[in-house]
């Protein structure tokens, strides 16, 4: 549920303009925060004309809103691992991985959405589709008869994940990859004894 890198885009010129810019944003995001970031740098670390970035995205703003678009378009999916509990650890290591890293591109993104309105709304929408994608989990876990048939998925996966990001990009305080799979198999247990009922 972390910002993905990468996304997938289709093929053709204009996809792989995209692409290339994209990618300049994200490195220099992660590298410079958004202050930093720029259309001139991007349009040099991408190899773009800088017209035809200011032609296309017009702001940095427009280039964030637009990296956020990427990973609403990608093809991310949360792993099956035949347990919620493993689920939910998988999950978290995945954002654990995401946040911990130096520089981290979802750190960077987080706090840049905060400078506009655009970037705001932007990374709502993404926030919105991981969480909808991820409640996959808790319904395989209903299905299964694992949990509840009333457990709330959006629950699960707050309680699940949420301390991760308040240790790690709120307090900015380390936080270990096991500490980050014990909220996972907390979250896990809680839903098995029916904490999450609607």
């Amino acid at each position: 549920m972390a910002v993905a890198e990468n996304a997938t885009r289709p093929g053709g010129r204009t996809a792989r303009v995209r692409a290339d810019v994209l990618k300049a944003v994200e490195a220099e995001l992660a590298e410079h925060g958004y202050d930093g970031l720029t259309i001139d740098g991007v349009a040099a670390r991408s190899g773009v004309h800088r017209t035809t970035v200011y032609r296309r995205w017009g702001t940095v703003a427009g280039l964030l809103v637009d990296l956020l678009a990427a990973g609403v378009d990608d093809s991310w999916a949360p792993t099956d691992t035949g347990s919620l509990e493993g689920d939910l650890m998988k999950l978290n290591r995945e954002i654990h991985d995401a946040l911990a890293v130096a520089p981290s591109l979802t750190v960077a993104v987080i706090s840049s959405s905060f400078r506009t309105p655009e970037a705001a709304d932007a990374l709502r929408a993404f926030w919105e589709d991981r969480y909808t994608r991820s409640a996959v989990v808790v319904q395989r876990a209903i299905d299964r008869g694992e949990v509840p048939p009333d457990t709330d998925p959006q629950r699960v996966l707050m309680t699940a994940t949420a301390p991760i990001y308040h240790q790690l990009v709120l307090l900015r305080q380390p936080l270990s990859r096991v500490a980050a799979e014990q909220y996972a198999r907390d979250s896990a247990a809680a839903a098995r004894a029916g904490i999450y009922g609607h």
